[in-house]
């Protein structure tokens, strides 16, 4: 298409969208406001961008120049903050590197993306010492310490990151480039094989900071945010950047609050302490705090949380909202910056019943600005929206992935036809809302017939007895798979439930006409150790191969 292009006055300036220009607002308009690390830290947005600067400058002094890697492994803290900012601003990239990886996942993705430097928390030191005799390419490892010492260790530590960031004068000019430059990576471990590395640019990430923020903020729904809202991410800052959400609170100048390793007393003890309005996490952290016996002790009315990396059950969220929880949906992946769409209540049904704004809060959400999104068939042709019709997610947006760091083929299969393949089922009704019923290798394939395991794990949940359920699908020979499901028990129905109750409760669902009745679980695990993975999702890859 022929269109008219813009011819720029010679002097006129090519603004770059840069993670730098970020900070520029909160100094304006809050510079004294505060961000917070447990209870030991605190310090205001002013200090906090002194010590971008500084940290900058201190890396530059270990040898990091632009196009290099700078490596983090800490627990959320205002540390990890300072990285978010001075490693990208200073034109290097930041590699968050998962902290639960295995030694072998950990060496290939120190080796793969090419780290010069690592920032390691000394609670991470031996796992890191015990692959040093494989680094390729790091050259400087520096070490976190909440008490300034230093650990003994095979590694050559180059300091402790306090000590190094006092020696350094907060000196250090930050260049414009080009905003396409990467500003990070990080590695989205998957059913087989080792991890895969994704990337995003500065434009990226300023695009899905604006986004959120024009979401989050401008449109009217159940759980609106300001920069009156007190922040404090119980999601990994590896994972996906917490979602984004550490650079939409700084150009907000929120109060930021860093809870470090997550333990249940010390984050009640923060909400408390420090009034913290706004969070997200998974499923199996909200879990572990609502069976908290510290919960009883602690108001949590108006605390707005965004639910994402695996379903939200219905019966979680109604537990949260009886204490005063605004528990809700996001949805994205590691290849996706990471959210596309938010579970937001639209204000023509804000007054519906209890019932039906649990089954809204639960569902996978509307798509949030620039995000294109449709379901396809198995060869690609869109399906209706018609809240029946199911099919693969398939996205568009500025933010996602442009693929696989070092893998051409995988990349293709990521993008073909030109849309990101989620790997999800879902179906979009036609208020635009759209529901995940399962990933395309976990939907249960009983006698010729897909049954959803997110629904079943919906339907179990909302036993009165049931904490937290999965479900898959395992090998029968007379249906192909049969649908099992590991259930834990909530402690005041320990030895009053048997797995014929849990049936019966799902017999109920069959009568209704929402499921069939080979839906049903024939096998039934009570108390059961439901396998996590590394961020804490439940990993169905384990209990599948577990009870093949």
């Amino acid at each position: 298409m022929k269109t008219r292009l813009i011819t720029p006055t010679p002097s006129a300036h090519a603004y770059p969208l840069l993670i730098k220009n970020l900070l520029d607002t909160p100094l304006i308009y809050s510079p004294d406001q505060e961000i917070v690390y447990r209870d030991q830290h605190r310090y205001t947005y002013k200090t906090f961008s002194q010590r971008v600067k500084q940290l900058a400058a201190m890396l530059e002094n270990l040898g990091v120049r632009p196009g290099d890697t700078v490596a983090v492994m800490d627990w959320d803290s205002h540390r990890y903050l300072e990285c978010f900012f001075a490693v990208p601003m200073m034109g290097a990239v930041l590699h968050t590197i998962n902290i639960r990886l295995t030694p072998e996942q950990l060496i290939y993705t120190i080796n793969h993306a090419e780290d010069d430097v690592i920032l390691v928390n000394t609670e991470f030191v031996p796992l890191l010492a015990s692959v040093k005799d494989r680094f390729n390419t790091v050259k400087k490892v520096v070490v976190l310490s909440d008490t300034g010492e230093i650990p003994e260790s095979d590694l050559d530590f180059a300091g402790e990151y306090e000590a190094l960031m006092a020696e350094t004068p907060a000196e250090y000019e930050f260049a414009e480039f080009d905003e396409n430059t990467m500003a990070t990576t990080f590695y989205t471990t998957g059913t087989t094989g080792m991890p895969k590395g994704v990337f995003f640019s500065h434009r990226q990430i300023v695009l899905h900071t604006y986004a959120t923020l024009s979401v989050l903020c401008g449109y009217a729904h159940q759980a609106n945010i300001t920069s009156n809202d007190v922040y404090m991410p119980m999601t990994p800052m590896f994972h996906v950047h917490a979602w984004g959400m550490p650079y939409l609170m700084t150009l907000l100048g929120a109060k930021q609050v860093y809870p470090g390793r997550y333990e249940p007393e010390m984050l009640l003890k923060l909400i408390l302490t420090e009034n913290v309005t706004y969070s997200h996490c998974v499923p199996t952290i909200m879990n572990m705090l609502v069976t908290s016996p510290a919960i009883n002790q602690v108001d949590l009315t108006g605390w707005k949380v965004i639910i994402g990396g695996s379903a939200l059950s219905r019966g979680l969220c109604a537990q949260a909202l009886k204490h005063g929880i605004n528990l809700y949906t996001g949805y994205g992946m590691s290849e996706t910056c990471p959210v596309l769409s938010l579970a937001m209540i639209k204000p023509h049904l804000m007054e519906t019943d209890q019932d039906e704004q649990v089954a809204i809060r639960c569902m996978t959400g509307l798509p949030i600005p620039h995000v294109q999104m449709k379901i396809v068939d198995m060869k690609g042709n869109a399906l209706p929206h018609d809240g029946k019709t199911a099919g693969e997610v398939v996205v568009r947006a500025p933010w996602l992935t442009q693929g696989y760091i070092k893998s051409e083929e995988k990349s293709e299969e990521l993008w073909a036809d030109g849309w990101l393949h989620t790997g999800d089922i879902g179906v979009i009704d036609a208020h635009g809302y759209l529901r995940i019923t399962d990933r395309l290798k976990d939907v249960i394939k009983t006698g010729g017939e897909w049954i959803s395991s997110l629904e079943l794990e919906d339907i179990i949940s909302r036993h009165e007895a049931v904490s937290e359920v999965a479900v898959v699908g395992v090998a029968d020979d007379k249906w192909g798979e049969r649908p099992l499901a590991m259930v834990v028990i909530k402690d005041a129905f320990r030895g009053k439930v048997s797995e014929k109750d849990i049936q019966d409760h799902c017999m109920g669902f069959v009568e209704k006409g929402q499921i069939p009745k080979y839906g049903v679980p024939t096998r039934i695990i009570l108390d059961a150790d439901i396998p996590k993975t590394s961020v804490g999702k439940i990993s169905k890859k384990d209990i599948r191969s577990q009870y093949q």
